[in-house]
């Protein structure tokens, strides 16, 4: 497993760092500070080197310098992180022959890319160029050649020899090239998988949005209740009051109709009274009738028939007292009723005041609940955006898992691409093993053969 060392003086960001390179299964070992990095550097080699560019004792400039001034180190990787990244750092960057700057806070995966693409770069075997074949001698004209010759046979050998090395060489090259495909697409792939993961969290941040949504509409529902069962009440306070107010106006109209009844009677009664006291100044006059009584009998005829009329009056006299006093008492009464009716009228008076206010406080909750319709509304709408982007993450977690799909597929064709390159690997090191064999036979031969000319030539 490779081995990643990440120093920076927040924890925040070490252990987000942690948690991205240990998902793509690297093993983490994390640094405070510089002086904790020399010091792991001065007994471990990491794969892969992450460092803060200022931290309180050693910045990552001086990390990545030591790193490039030791011999065992000075190959590893090094990538600085920077909550700014500008010229003056990608210049110091430069300088001291970092690999690369990354900006924090991280987006995405974007760290576990640049330390995976880094580990990659490192792990490339260094292809030698294949050596250069000696230039043949010249030959001139009148030199004999003295050396052995090789026969077409074996010339033949040699070149198909060299073209299957050839060829072999050609599908080992096409083997990696595929095979460095197929890393790039299996990056791809964990890249969209932690891209799903992401888009999974944001959708339960969505969901819980929603369930906070649902329960303001059913709070909501709540106080449309309520403001219907105090419109109810007002309603009825409404009737209440026209009802008191019809009655209030009956018994004005009565207490007036009483009024001018008694206004009436008093006027009769007054009359009345001037008739008795007419009759008590008749009666007070009697003695003196009385003298004439007998010389005025025509008159006391007439005086018996006044009297007859004054009793009929007197009783009738008695009637409307009897009747005023039925009168003021109704009156009594009337009044009575009156001073409820008022003692009522500001009771409704004051209840209307507490229903004024309940229904200002009404107004004031239906201007709410309209502001609530119109939070609902808009909850609505980002509910149903909201819903087609769940469809739509739903269609790339499908899309995700037929990649997972594909990714296993290409991991089998990878496995078995991986086999025949090493197969043909060792074809093409048996190939070499023999073409050495065959060149090391014909350096034999030639040997011998220049000993045989020689031994012909001294004889």
């Amino acid at each position: 497993m490779p081995k990643i060392l990440v120093a920076d003086d927040s924890i925040a960001v070490r252990k987000v760092a942690e948690r991205l390179l240990t998902e793509a299964g690297l093993g983490v070992t994390l640094a405070a500070n510089g002086e904790e990095a020399l010091a792991y550097l001065s007994k471990e080699r990491p794969d892969v080197i992450v460092s803060d560019v200022i931290m309180p004792d050693k910045s990552g400039y001086e990390v990545c310098a030591f790193v490039r001034g030791h011999a065992s180190l000075a190959t590893t990787p090094v990538l600085l992180i920077s909550g700014i990244v500008n010229d003056e750092v990608t210049k110091q960057a430069e300088s001291c022959h970092a690999d690369g700057v990354l900006k924090k806070p991280f987006q995405g995966t974007s760290l576990k890319d640049r330390v995976l693409e880094l580990l990659a770069k490192r792990q490339e075997p260094v292809v030698a160029p294949p050596p250069a074949a000696p230039a043949p001698k010249p030959v001139v004209s009148g030199d004999v050649w003295s050396g052995p010759r090789i026969t077409d046979e074996q010339l033949e050998t040699y070149k198909q020899a060299v073209a299957h090395a050839s060829e072999l060489d050609a599908q080992l090259q096409a083997e990696r090239v595929k095979g460095e495909g197929l890393r790039k697409r299996v990056g791809e792939l964990e890249v969209l998988a932690a891209q799903a993961k992401e888009l999974e969290g944001l959708l339960a941040a969505e969901r819980h949005q929603l369930e906070e949504a649902s329960n303001q509409s059913s709070r909501a529902q709540a106080i449309e209740a309520e403001l219907v069962q105090e419109r109810q009440q007002i309603v009825s306070l409404k009737a209440r009051i026209a009802s008191s107010e019809e009655l209030l106006s009956d018994a004005q109209a009565k207490t007036s109709a009483l009024e001018s009844a008694l206004k009436s009677e008093q006027d009769s009664v007054q009359g009345f009274r001037q008739q008795v006291a007419d009759l008590h100044q008749a009666v007070s006059a009697v003695p003196q009738l009385e003298s004439t009584l007998m010389t005025e009998r025509a008159a006391t005829a007439k005086l018996v028939e006044q009297l007859t009329v004054l009793e009929v009056a007197a009783a009738r006299t008695k009637d409307l007292e009897a009747r005023l006093a039925s009168e003021e008492h109704r009156a009594a009464d009337l009044e009575r009723q009156v001073k409820q009716a008022d003692a009522a009228l500001t009771a409704e008076r004051a209840r209307i005041g507490e229903v004024s206010g309940r229904l200002a406080e009404a107004e004031r909750e239906v201007q709410r609940l309209r502001d609530l319709e119109t939070q609902l509304a808009a909850a609505t709408q980002a509910a149903h955006a909201k819903e087609s982007r769940i469809q739509e993450l739903e269609a790339m977690m499908a899309a995700a898992h037929e990649f997972e799909t594909l990714l296993a597929t290409e991991r089998e064709r990878n496995a078995v691409l991986a086999r025949r390159a090493s197969e043909s690997e060792q074809s093409a090191e048996q190939s070499m093993k023999r073409f050495e064999d065959m060149a090391r036979k014909l350096g034999e031969i030639a040997g011998l053969a220049s000993q045989l000319g020689g031994g012909k030539g001294r004889a």
